[in-house]
């Protein structure tokens, strides 16, 4: 007898089955679907749902997957195909150019499981070795710089590299940051809830379990487990929170080299960077967090040898945990896949080395994707819709009636100062200096860790390159950078469904318009506009005008303190709120660029949506999407972002164009009184 699938199970299962095979093209999904939206749904109520209310039916949270997007499926169908490129690279290698090779070879390397497998701990004993012969503190600084470069994050201690300088961002310095730490945040060693502490006991058995692969008795592995929560523990009690870290000048404190070394007296900063291969004795360090610092120098000095050993081995192992054999992939896996995140299955090979190379060799890799699919047309398109907003948003800056015209004139000087970069950089990424062999697969991963750590501390003392992207073009995401005041849109995120060719302004408008106003607002909202049009950290507000700012922020703040994350968790507004306020301010100016776009214009009715209708439905499908439980939770302690509903329904309940397009009644959900609406921008 035939087994039948309920209909969801049925599609997770061909979902599934259709990620075995690589993609020989982008797929199209209209940028506003009518068949995902449930029409049963008063958009006045919740407009996210009756926009996305039949989405997770038709898209289930694959199996290896803690939340699922239309970002997120976009990034995986990106995948795909880049798996086919890569694949084709590795298994032609003639004809291929200096980059195809490195990619190619790369990935060859890290799709032979059996290799790996075969070399089982083999590829770590030269480092777990140079930790076994650690013979006194002293000989740490040296020892670590190594460690760090071939770990390539901050897991070790802290972390050590290049930033602009706050008070001057033409000036590239070197940067100390707190780091330390293996589970996502403080809270998690600080907080005694059923919840964390069930969390913090799991975190304890995976690192006893990675001392057990490493080659230590149960008992012993259990002891060392213990050592590292205790340092790490330490570590976190002096670390500033995630809200905190949001305060530039919380993270901003200039000292020179005999500054930074008073903060570590046992600690020798000199030999650190020697080991390095950067200067030993810079004029001008920022030390992001001088307490932890501290901190660092007094659990270092109180640590013995051994134990200092223990953590040592610990951070290595699981920062290169992914490049090892199945056993140290799964037991990583199984805690900070399964147990963090309730994430149920592990993804499949090709698509852990798809993201390798995007981590490591992101701009070579995107060459092969933006040649393929992103047209001049496409970016000419979102050129012209960027200087849209743009004017929206000088216009909503004279509108104000809040703001003086001192500040209003500061305001359109950031704004005009604002780089747009849209699809890939002007100027690809040097790789020549990245060795790659095609059978080593641990090396190749230390190698693009060293070559990307050496890359970043070479800037150190050199001029600002403000042509230098922080995502790779094939990326389903966006940004602005304060410091650079520029906003990046990788050609990943110009493809339907989110920027669609094939229809009509208004979802584009509500959907990519939305995006992109967003990324202009993160210049004006609590954090950017602490910047000025330089990128430095500068007040040009006037004190009265600062003030307003702040009350206005304070009203978004509080209404998305209301909602409800998962069980009792509610958001923490204080983290989330620029990505609250840049949620807000960006839709509005995608809207008044919009009306401004079609003027003139006769505009249609289609799938039962009026043009009005249609913006807001696009805007909404975005973001439609869904979370495991688990993801949530998490993500309530470490993401700048609220929940998807949220995001849609905190901000149309502000815009009155939006009870407008529905014709909502008083008193419905997604309607407040005007004297409540909140409005920044």
């Amino acid at each position: 007898m035939k087994r039948l699938l309920i209909p969801a199970l049925l599609a997770a299962a061909l979902a599934h089955a259709a990620d075995e095979t690589p993609l020989d093209a982008l797929p199209y999904t209209p940028s506003l679907d009518p068949t995902v939206m449930d029409r049963s749904v008063d958009p006045c109520e919740d407009l996210y749902r009756f926009a996305c209310g039949g989405w997770s039916a038709s898209n289930p949270i694959p199996a290896d997957q803690s939340r699922w997007s239309v970002y997120a499926k976009m990034a995986n169908e990106n995948q795909r195909y880049l798996w086919g490129v890569l694949d084709k690279l590795a298994h032609q290698p003639e004809g291929r150019s200096a980059n195809q090779a490195r990619l190619g070879d790369y990935f060859a390397a890290c799709m032979d499981e059996g290799a790996v497998q075969a070399a089982g701990i083999k590829p770590l004993q030269p480092w777990l070795e140079r930790i076994a012969g650690l013979k006194d503190k002293r000989a740490l600084p040296a020892l670590l710089a190594e460690l760090q470069l071939a770990a390539g994050n901050d897991r070790l201690f802290f972390g050590f590299s290049s930033g602009q300088d706050y008070a001057d961002a033409t000036r590239q310095i070197a940067f100390a940051s707190a780091g330390g730490l293996g589970l996502p945040d403080r809270d998690y060693y600080l907080k005694h809830d059923d919840k964390t502490a069930k969390v913090r006991a799991a975190y304890e058995a995976h690192v006893a379990r990675t001392f057990e692969l490493l080659g230590e008795a149960p008992e012993a592995a259990r002891a060392s487990a213990r050592a590292v929560l205790a340092t790490e523990t330490a570590l976190a009690r002096a670390s500033l929170s995630k809200v905190d870290k949001r305060d530039p000048y919380k993270i901003f404190h200039a000292v020179d080299a005999r500054g930074l070394q008073a903060l570590t007296p046992g600690f020798d900063w000199a030999a650190f960077q020697a080991a390095l291969g950067t200067p030993p004795a810079q004029a001008r360090y920022n030390v992001t967090e001088p307490a932890f610092f501290k901190a660092f120098a007094a659990r270092l000095k109180a640590m013995s040898l051994a134990d200092v050993q223990t953590y040592l081995r610990w951070q290595l192992a699981s920062s290169l945990a992914p490049a090892l054999d199945n056993a140290f992939v799964q037991a990583n896996f199984d805690f900070y896949g399964q147990a963090l995140q309730g994430t149920p299955q592990l993804m499949p090979r090709w698509k852990r080395c798809v993201q390798l190379v995007d981590v490591q060799m992101g701009e070579a890799l995107g060459q092969e994707f933006v040649a393929r699919n992103f047209t001049p047309e496409l970016k000419a398109a979102t050129v012209q819709m960027t200087d849209e907003i743009e004017a929206a948003m000088a216009r909503s800056i004279d509108g104000l009636a809040w703001m003086s015209t001192e500040t209003k004139a500061r305001a359109k000087v950031k704004l005009k100062a604002i780089v747009n970069k849209v699809g890939y950089p002007d100027r690809w990424r040097d790789y020549s200096a990245l060795a790659v062999r095609r059978g080593d697969f641990l090396d190749n991963v230390v190698a693009g860790n060293v070559f990307e750590a050496r890359r970043q501390l070479a800037k150190i003392g050199q001029p600002l390159d403000r042509g230098e992207w922080s995502m790779t073009p094939q990326t389903v995401n966006a940004y602005y950078n304060a410091q650079m005041n520029d906003i990046n849109f990788p050609a990943g995120v110009l493809q339907a469904p989110l920027y669609d060719a094939r229809l009509d302004d208004a979802p584009n408008y509500g959907n990519t318009g939305g995006t992109i106003g967003h990324e202009l607002t993160h210049g004006f909202d609590d954090e950017g506009r602490q910047f000025d049009a330089q990128g430095n950290l500068r007040n040009w507000w006037t004190k009265k005008d600062g003030q307003e700012f702040e009350r206005r922020a304070a009203c978004v703040a509080d209404q998305y303190a209301t909602y409800t994350v998962v069980d009792d968790i509610k958001i923490n507004s204080k983290l989330t709120l620029g990505e609250d306020l840049a949620d807000l301010g960006g839709l509005i100016l995608a809207w008044e660029a919009w009306k401004v776009h079609v003027a003139g214009k006769t505009l249609e009715s289609r799938d039962g949506l009026t043009p009005e209708q249609r913006f807001f439905v696009g805007f909404a499908q975005w973001d439609c999407g869904d979370a495991r439980p688990e993801a949530l939770r998490l993500r309530a302690k470490i993401d700048p972002h609220s929940p998807a509903r949220w995001r849609i329904n905190g901000v149309v309940v502000n815009m009155p164009e939006f009870e407008k397009a529905f014709a909502c009644k008083p008193g419905a959900g997604l309607v407040k009184p005007a004297g409540q609406r909140c409005k920044v921008w």
